[in-house]
C-alpha cells in the first residue's frame, strides 16, 4: 500500500511524514522544502489483535507455556514479526508513505515542480492532503498572520482543498484530452465497452483497474446532460468525466494540520469527498523522538504519555513535556495515527492476514511464529493471497486450511480480518 502526502508548500508535510515514519527529511519553514519525493515506512496499528494472543491462550491451557510475567517488555506477545513489531497482542504492520514537493496553483501548466509532482502520486492508491488549519500560510506556502477566527481559517482550508483537486482535474483532463481522437474510434466501433476500454488503457499508468474506471463512468453517466454521442463531445463535458476519474483514482482525505494553534471554535465537518482529521504532526514528531530516547513512555495515537524518569530531566524538559501532556489530552491524540488508520482500514478497505507454513502451531519454514502480517483488501480470497505471498504460491495453489478452526478452504474463499491461513500448493 502506498498513501501519498499531498498539498501546497509549507504546511507540515514532511513534519508528518517524519512523525508516522521516524525518518530523517529535510523540515523548514519556507515554501519547496521537499523538492524530490521521500519514500517511507509508516507502522500503523492493526485493528485486531495479534492471533499470538490466541496462541498463547492456548499453549497456556496446555501447560506449554508459563502465564505472563509482570516484567514481560513485550506484555505477553510471543509472535515473531519479520516488519514491525508486537507488544501487548497490537500487531503493527508496514505501509508505504510518499512525500511529495509541495503544489502550488498551475502546477498543471507547469508551475512549482510541474506535472513532475503530479507523477510522483501515480501509483499511490489513497491521497491525504495536509492543509494548514491555522490559515498561517498563503496559497503558495509563505508564512502569514494565523487567522484570529473559526470563518478566515474554515475558508482557507476549503481554498486548500479546492485548489487540490483543480490540479489534479486539469492534469487528469490533458491525459484524457490527449488521446481523445483515438478514444473516440474505439467508442464508434465498440460503443460503452470501448470506452471503458480505451479509458482503463489511458490511466494504466496511474494505477487503474477496470473496476475504478467502471465505478468513474457510472457517476459520470449520472451527472452528465450531454446526450451528443461521446465523438461530439465538449470541453466541458471531457473536464466532467476527468474529475469522476480523479475521484475514483485518487480519493482525497484531508489531515487539518497544526490543529493546536487553530481557531478553537474551528468547524471542520466540510462537505467533501473524503475524511477530515485535525492533526498535530510537530507534537507527534516530539514525542515519537522523545520516545526514541527513552524519556517517555507513548504510544501513538493514545491521548496521554508517561514520562520515565522526570528526576534526570531539567525544569525545562519537564515543563515543555507537561504542556505537550495537557495539549494531548485537550485534543485527545495528534491525529497522525487516526488518519492512517482510517484511511488504510476504513476508506481503502482492507485488513490483516497471517500466512503460515503450519496450521497447527502457526509457524513458518524456520519455526518463527507468525512472522507475516499482510495488509490486503477485505474479502480477498485465499488464491489471490497465495499470489500476494509468492507467485509460486499462486501458481500451484491447491487449497488453504484455516488456521483457527483448520476447515479447509478452496481458492475463492474470502477471508476476514485477522485470519490465519495455511497455503497448500504444488512443488
Amino acid at each position: 500500500m502506498r498513501i501519498g502526502l499531498v498539498g501546497k508548500p509549507n504546511v507540515g508535510k514532511s513534519t508528518f511524514f517524519s512523525a508516522a515514519t521516524l525518518a530523517k527529511v529535510d523540515i523548514a519553514n519556507y515554501p519547496f522544502c521537499t523538492i524530490d519525493p521521500n519514500v517511507g515506512v509508516a507502522f500503523i496499528a492493526a485493528r485486531k489483535p495479534c492471533p499470538c494472543k490466541d496462541l498463547r491462550k492456548k499453549l497456556e491451557s496446555e501447560g506449554r507455556l508459563s502465564p505472563v510475567s509482570d516484567d514481560d517488555e513485550r506484555k505477553g506477545s510471543i509472535c515473531q514479526p519479520r516488519t514491525g513489531s508486537c507488544i501487548g497482542y497490537r500487531r503493527l504492520v508496514p505501509c508505504f508513505l510518499v512525500d511529495v514537493a509541495g503544489l502550488v496553483p498551475g502546477a498543471s501548466e507547469g508551475r512549482g515542480r510541474g506535472n513532475a509532482f503530479l507523477a510522483d502520486l501515480a501509483n499511490c492508491d489513497a491521497l491525504i492532503q495536509v492543509v494548514d488549519a491555522s490559515a498561517s500560510t498563503d496559497i503558495e506556502g509563505n508564512p502569514i498572520e494565523p487567522a484570529k477566527n473559526s470563518d478566515n481559517a474554515q475558508s482557507s482550508i476549503q481554498q486548500e482543498i479546492s485548489f487540490l483537486g483543480d490540479e489534479l482535474d486539469a492534469w487528469i483532463y490533458g491525459i484524457l484530452n490527449d488521446g481523445w481522437s483515438r478514444g473516440v474510434r474505439r467508442v464508434q466501433a465498440e460503443g460503452e465497452k470501448g470506452m471503458i476500454s480505451f479509458l482503463h488503457e489511458r490511466f494504466t499508468g496511474l494505477g487503474s483497474s477496470v473496476q475504478i474506471i467502471n465505478q468513474a463512468f457510472e457517476s459520470f453517466k449520472i451527472i452528465n446532460e450531454d446526450e451528443s454521442p461521446p465523438w461530439d463531445w465538449s470541453d466541458k463535458t471531457l473536464k466532467l468525466l476527468s474529475i469522476e476519474i480523479r475521484k475514483s483514482l485518487f480519493p482525497i482525505h484531508i489531515a487539518a494540520n497544526k490543529a493546536d494553534i487553530a481557531p478553537k471554535d474551528l468547524d471542520l465537518n466540510f462537505d467533501i469527498n473524503g475524511r477530515i482529521v485535525p492533526c498535530m504532526a510537530d507534537m507527534e514528531l516530539a514525542l515519537r523522538r522523545a520516545e526514541s530516547a527513552g524519556l517517555i513512555n507513548y504510544i501513538s495515537g493514545d491521548q496521554s504519555f508517561q514520562i520515565t524518569n522526570p528526576e534526570q530531566l531539567s525544569t525545562a524538559q519537564n515543563e515543555a513535556l507537561e504542556h505537550m501532556k495537557e495539549r494531548l489530552n485537550a485534543n485527545k491524540n495528534t491525529g497522525v495515527a487516526t488518519i492512517l488508520d482510517i484511511v488504510l482500514f476504513e476508506e481503502l478497505d482492507h485488513i490483516v492476514v497471517y500466512p503460515v507454513q503450519d496450521e497447527n502451531q502457526w509457524v513458518d519454514g524456520e519455526d518463527r511464529i507468525l512472522p507475516d502480517a499482510f495488509v490486503v483488501p477485505n474479502k480477498i480470497q485465499a488464491k489471490n493471497l497465495a499470489y500476494k505471498v509468492h507467485s509460486d504460491l499462486g501458481d500451484g495453489f491447491i487449497r488453504g486450511t484455516d488456521g483457527r478452526s483448520r476447515r479447509t478452504v478452496g481458492a475463492d474463499h474470502e477471508l476476514s480480518d485477522g485470519d490465519v491461513l495455511k497455503i497448500h500448493a504444488k512443488n
